[in-house]
């Protein structure tokens, strides 16, 4: 793997779906693989918003409604969106205040783990390559209670919730990827993290010092929004083996070129992957679907 990889290869004739695409790591990997040729399906929360980012790509692009944490809108999303190559589960919120979403799940469970369990297994038959889960390096600080993934027993700490569900994101890569092998299928999930990248994702944190801090830190000390995405755009489009996790190179992966990365004990954990993905199905009544 080379070190200085940004040679996303030719993408003519695939079509890739991207959660989460009007801004930031979403946008900047549409462009990329609309500009390589790909047929890029923008799933948004707001079309508008999406329609405004379109405009500047280059590129075939279409831009479709998708809020993943409202699980009717999820469906309704993957109800008609048709055969796939690539879905890239990007759409995320980072350290917000609490909250429950419409369906009744704290913020972060639900835009970032279960949203996208969801959006998957209901996508799954008619995606023909491969799966991309973007989690974050923070999952090492995170405290997964699967008897307690709302935080109504525990004090709330916004950074922790999103930590843990970065670590759901890892844990449901691995247990995809075993149930996609076991069940003979040739898919791949592959994982990814874009280190430190200066995008809006600390914007609403409902504490102005936070997002003050997190805003200029990632600019200050982090990578352009460009060179963040191209671990994701390795994961969507390089030969490598499912369940592979692909971060920055660099010091504690905090920037760099795309790599192999390793992860937390807890991201590797079999038993807590398989329960996981068991409270999952329960919540969402939502199973493993690939044909």
């Amino acid at each position: 793997m080379s070190r200085r990889w940004d040679a996303v290869p030719p993408q003519d004739g695939r079509r890739i779906v991207i959660t989460g695409a009007s801004a930031g790591l979403g946008l900047e990997t549409a462009r990329v693989l609309a500009q390589r040729g790909a047929d890029v399906v923008m799933a948004v929360r707001n079309p508008a918003k999406g329609e405004a980012a379109a405009a500047q790509i280059h590129g075939s692009v279409e831009v479709r409604r998708l809020d993943v944490a409202d699980l009717s809108s999820v469906r309704e999303f993957a109800a008609d969106i048709g055969p796939v190559d690539v879905l890239i589960n990007n759409a995320g919120v980072l350290a917000v205040p609490y909250a429950l979403t419409v369906d009744g799940f704290e913020t972060h469970l639900a835009t970032n783990h279960l949203g996208h369990y969801v959006l998957t297994n209901l996508m799954l038959a008619q995606v023909r390559d491969r799966v991309v889960v973007i989690s974050s390096d923070a999952h090492r600080s995170a405290d997964l209670d699967l008897s307690d993934l709302n935080w109504e027993r525990r004090t709330y700490k916004p950074f922790t919730a999103y930590a843990s569900s970065k670590l759901a994101n890892l844990l449901f890569l691995a247990e995809l990827q075993r149930r996609l092998t076991a069940s003979g299928s040739t898919l791949r999930a592959i994982g990814s993290h874009p280190g430190s990248t200066a995008t809006s994702i600390t914007g609403n944190t409902g504490n102005a010092f936070k997002t003050w801090v997190g805003s200029w830190g990632h600019k200050l000390a982090g990578m352009p929004v460009w060179k963040g995405a191209l671990t994701t755009l390795y994961a969507a489009t390089m030969d490598v083996p499912g369940n592979t996790f692909i971060g920055p190179d660099g010091f504690k992966e905090f920037k760099g070129w795309p790599t192999a990365v390793g992860r937390s004990r807890d991201a590797t954990d079999p038993e807590l992957a398989h329960d996981l993905w068991v409270v999952s199905e329960k919540l969402t009544g939502t199973s493993f679907r690939n044909e």
